[in-house]
C-alpha cells in the first residue's frame, strides 16, 4: 500500500489548492474526507505543494503527524512554498516534520551554506525533532550535489555545533520517527 501521498502539486485539483495554483483554495469536500482515511490507512499526509489554506486546514484536521517533505523557509528564502515561521511551529506542533530541499528557490543558493543555513533557521524555529532533509533528488531541480555529498552536509552540520544525535535526527531520524507512527497497527 501507499505510504506517503501529497495532496496537490503543480495544480489545484479535487482534493486541494496548490501553492503554485490559481485559486489558492484550502481543502475541497473531498478533502477534508481524505484526510482521516489516509490517516486510518496509515499514509503519511504530505504537504509539500498544498497552498497555505490546505496547509492549514489539514493541519487542524490531522490527528497524526505529517510532513512537508521537500521545500524552504520564508525566514532565509521567500517564496510560494516556503514555509512561514508561523507555518513551520504548526507543523512541530503536529509532531510532523519539515525537510529542508537543496534547490535555489528552496533555499535562494545553489550552495550547501544555503542548505545549512535554512537548516538551521528551521531548528530555531520549529525545533530539531522536526527537520529533516527534503533534497527533491528527482532531477527536475539543480542542487549543489547528489546522494553523495551527503557527508559534506553532515560535516557542514557539525561545524554549525550540532551534536551527533541531532543530526542523526536531521539526516533521518525524524522522519522515521513519523513513518512509524503512521504505520498501521
Amino acid at each position: 500500500g501507499y505510504r506517503m501521498m501529497g495532496l496537490s502539486h503543480f495544480y489545484d485539483n479535487r482534493i486541494a489548492g496548490s501553492s503554485f495554483g490559481t485559486e489558492q483554495y484550502g481543502l475541497t469536500t473531498l478533502g477534508h474526507k481524505l484526510i482521516p482515511e489516509m490517516e486510518r490507512l496509515g499514509i503519511t499526509i504530505d504537504l509539500a505543494h498544498a497552498s497555505s489554506a490546505a496547509l492549514t486546514e489539514t493541519l487542524a484536521l490531522a490527528n497524526k503527524p505529517v510532513v512537508v517533505s521537500h521545500g524552504g523557509v520564508a525566514g532565509t528564502c521567500p517564496g510560494s512554498r516556503n514555509l512561514t515561521d508561523d507555518q513551520l511551529r504548526a507543523v512541530a506542533d503536529n509532531e510532523g516534520v519539515i525537510g529542508i530541499g537543496y534547490w535555489k528557490a528552496a533555499v535562494c543558493s545553489e550552495s550547501l551554506d544555503g542548505i545549512v543555513a535554512a537548516i538551521r533557521y528551521a531548528i530555531g524555529v520549529a525545533g530539531v525533532d522536526h527537520v529533516g532533509l527534503g533534497s527533491d533528488f528527482d532531477g527536475h531541480v539543480a542542487t549543489p550535489f547528489d546522494t553523495t555529498g551527503l557527508p559534506l552536509l553532515t560535516a557542514a552540520l557539525f561545524d554549525q555545533g550540532l551534536s551527533e544525535s541531532d543530526i542523526g535526527k536531521i539526516l533521518g531520524g525524524n522522519v522515521r520517527r513519523v513513518l512509524a507512527i503512521n504505520l498501521p497497527d
